[in-house]
């Protein structure tokens, strides 16, 4: 049995929550969260059956949820998505951009055209399109909340397209928290230090890995923690801790925000 410990809050009471990449990870965690706190979640992935089985977690905590289908690297899926989720509850007051992730670790000079273009569309495109499909339906209502996930990975190795990808979506959300505001909608970042996930459900690229991809994703994560006071990787309930806040009523003086959540590393440039 799923338990969340929030506090007895239900701050998301008859709220509607789309959570990207919900089928795993911080996206699972946040679903969770919100779930707990009240809210009714529409969970947007591409892969059925780990999706399927967060919604039977969410259910058993009481939550009204469903699962939508959709590539999120796609405007067509992200704009699929928004659409389902407005049609079955009528609004969408929050909205989670989840989806992203390293694929590979390498020195920049090491990688491919492909492998480049692939983690800009694994980890930029599908905040950017997800961004642009939920917008008109909070803009129409007036209200809404939109939290995407940066990274503190804007300040180190073996990553370069990652984490050129992740300082667009810190781009993203200023900017937009910018054009948004008299809208009533606020658009903040949570940006994570390295997370333990455990053993993926659903691998980020192609196994196995060579021992020089091994040796240079420890080298990364060694850098990581050296420059991480707390000299540990969080976990995703606590990443999932501050996005609810930042998504949540309480925060509601808080706009175009860039938040570290990383054991007191910064990624900031």
């Amino acid at each position: 049995m799923v338990t969340v410990n929030t506090g007895g809050s239900r701050r998301f009471e008859n709220k509607i929550a789309v959570v990207t990449g919900a089928a795993q990870g911080l996206g699972r965690a946040t679903a969770l969260r919100l779930a707990a706190e009240g809210a009714k979640v529409v969970i947007g992935d591409r892969v059925r059956e780990q999706a399927d089985k967060v919604k039977d977690e969410l259910a058993a905590l009481g939550a009204d949820c469903r699962v939508v289908m959709a590539d999120l690297e796609t405007w067509k899926g992200a704009e699929h998505l928004m659409a389902e989720a407005h049609a079955a509850y009528g609004r969408i007051d929050v909205c989670i951009n989840n989806v992203g992730g390293t694929i590979w670790a390498m020195p920049y000079h090491e990688y491919e055209p492909e492998h480049i273009e692939k983690e800009i569309s694994r980890t930029l495109w599908p905040t950017l399109w997800g961004c642009r499909a939920v917008v008109p339906y909070m803009v129409r209502q007036k209200s809404g909340a939109i939290v995407n996930i940066g990274s503190v990975a804007t300040r180190t190795i073996n990553r370069v397209p990652y984490s050129a990808a992740k300082g667009g979506i810190h781009a993203i959300t200023v900017c937009l928290a910018f054009e948004l505001v008299e809208h009533g909608i606020r658009v903040n970042c949570i940006s994570p230090g390295g997370i333990d996930v455990g053993v993926r459900a659903i691998p980020r690229g192609p196994l196995p890995q060579t021992e020089q991809e091994i040796a240079w994703r420890k080298q990364m994560i060694a850098r990581d923690m050296q420059d991480t006071p707390m000299k540990r990787m969080g976990k995703p309930e606590e990443l999932a801790a501050a996005v609810a806040f930042v998504a949540s009523d309480e925060a509601s003086y808080m706009t175009g925000e860039i938040v570290d959540v990383s054991g007191g590393c910064t990624g900031r440039i």
